[in-house]
């Protein structure tokens, strides 16, 4: 089993969470093939406060400036990304902290210049993560990517969680997120849903958001080749395991 496990950058935030994630991610790693990707939009946000730049957003993408961009890569690619490494190191694993830009694994393309240097995926190279897997690695990786002209891209987690999903042909995808799962019009939560159940969701402006995002992430992995994905509450101790074991928790996407 190939298992993609995208962490949302606020269970990482809080160094308990991250500690815990870690010690289940890497114990389900001893037994299945797994790689990790992570945000950290929360401390993107922090990072740049403190240096006096104000963030903004539009359609919930980061606008990336020539000066955020330098610090999307010293946060992402660098301080979350080493932190996140480092609880996997306690936890026993043998983490290897990478990004997009690693050996070519996410290529991207600009999404839109009034957004600066925000990239949509535009390929996925999984060489690199089935040969660090195969030697018993943990690939971390953060969600920055580039291209063959040495750009450098800020890219939404859960696209490039998507693209790793993709390019290493990922059974199941895990979104672990500080939610329960995707609620319906009654606000209780979807214990499975259809793409075509989920994309009424959207159309039907239930789902908006980041919760949209993440629906329109999962639609596109199934439509690429995820038999499943899975968005559930990280902060639930346990969680990784309960998934892996086929638990009802969260909501469960599939194809049909």
């Amino acid at each position: 089993m190939r298992l993609l496990i995208k962490l949302g950058g606020t269970l990482l935030d809080a160094a308990e969470s991250r500690e815990r994630l870690a010690r289940e991610i890497a114990d389900v790693a001893r037994r299945e093939e797994v790689v990790v990707v992570h945000g950290g939009g929360k401390q993107m946000t922090r990072f740049l406060a403190e240096r006096g730049v104000e963030s903004s957003f539009v359609n919930g993408l980061r606008v990336t400036t020539d000066e955020v961009i330098d610090a999307v890569v010293k946060v992402f690619a660098g301080s979350v990304n080493a932190q996140l490494v480092s609880s996997f190191r306690r936890a026993g694993a043998r983490p290897v902290g990478l990004s997009g830009l690693s050996g070519g694994l996410v290529d991207a393309v600009q999404l839109d210049p009034a957004l600066g240097h925000v990239g949509r995926p535009s390929a996925s190279d999984g060489r690199l993560l089935e040969l660090l897997v195969k030697e018993g690695y943990l690939p971390v990786v953060a969600c920055v990517a580039g291209d063959q002209n040495g750009s450098i891209f800020n890219v939404n987690g859960d696209q490039m969680a998507v693209a790793c999903a993709q390019g290493y042909r990922a059974n199941r995808l895990l979104f672990l997120t500080d939610v329960e799962g995707v609620r319906d019009a009654h606000g209780k939560t979807c214990a499975q849903l259809t793409i075509a159940e989920a994309l009424h969701l959207i159309a039907s402006a239930v789902a908006t958001g980041g919760m949209q995002a993440k629906i329109e992430a999962a639609v596109s992995a199934l439509q690429h080749g995820v038999e499943e994905v899975l968005i559930a509450p990280g902060t639930h101790p346990g969680i990784v395991e309960a998934l892996r074991s086929g638990a009802p928790v969260g909501t469960r996407c599939i194809p049909i």
